[in-house]
């Protein structure tokens, strides 16, 4: 693959929620242009629901950073509990990278026993997972990919991981999220 540099990019996370008695839950995307936060999309997922790339995606087409835009970056391949992330789908209606990222390699068969056993659904999203394949060490975090070369998943995180292990457009959803539930931000991604 060819080293394109990725200086336009939007990261998501979702904001804090309570397990029971919360249908909805809020989803943050800061978007970069390099290292200049250059915007905000607000919009919301189902908990343990299955439209997590349908929803990111509509954000992304309905904003006025559609155009410039040029990877996608997510906390983690599951939002909102466990509305896994199809990855492949989102790739293909936008158009763009993906790049999911763990600060830690998550424990597969934890997460394999509670999506087949307690969730709705649960078979089909843990089959997502394995098929995007094992998270690979980039720097100090994880990554997963679609779309782009280890190497580029590895120059992108360096390139925006100023302030932590977890590159700026992630940390900064990451904060905005907290805010929007709590009043405040807090903790860290």
């Amino acid at each position: 693959m060819p080293k394109r540099r990725y200086s336009n990019v939007i990261g998501f996370d979702d904001a804090p929620f309570r397990r029971r008695n919360q249908q909805q839950v809020r989803l943050v995307g800061a978007v970069y242009a390099d290292l200049r936060l250059d915007g905000v999309l607000i919009g919301e997922v189902t908990r343990d629901g299955d439209d997590a790339a349908r929803r990111i995606a509509q954000l992304i087409e309905r904003s006025k950073f559609l155009e410039h835009l040029q990877l996608i970056m997510l906390q983690g391949i599951a939002v909102a509990g466990f509305n896994v992330v199809d990855v492949f789908h989102l790739h293909r209606r936008l158009s763009l990278p993906v790049l999911v990222t763990a600060r830690q390699r998550p424990n597969l068969a934890a997460i394999e026993s509670a999506l087949t056993q307690n969730v709705p659904g649960g078979a089909e999203k843990w089959k997502l997972i394995q098929r995007l394949g094992p998270m690979e060490p980039a720097g100090r975090i994880y990554v997963q990919r679609m779309g782009l070369s280890l190497e580029q998943a590895v120059r992108v995180v360096e390139h925006f991981a100023i302030h932590s292990h977890i590159p700026e457009p992630i940390r900064t959803a990451h904060l905005f999220a907290g805010a929007l539930v709590e009043g405040q931000s807090r903790g860290s991604v």
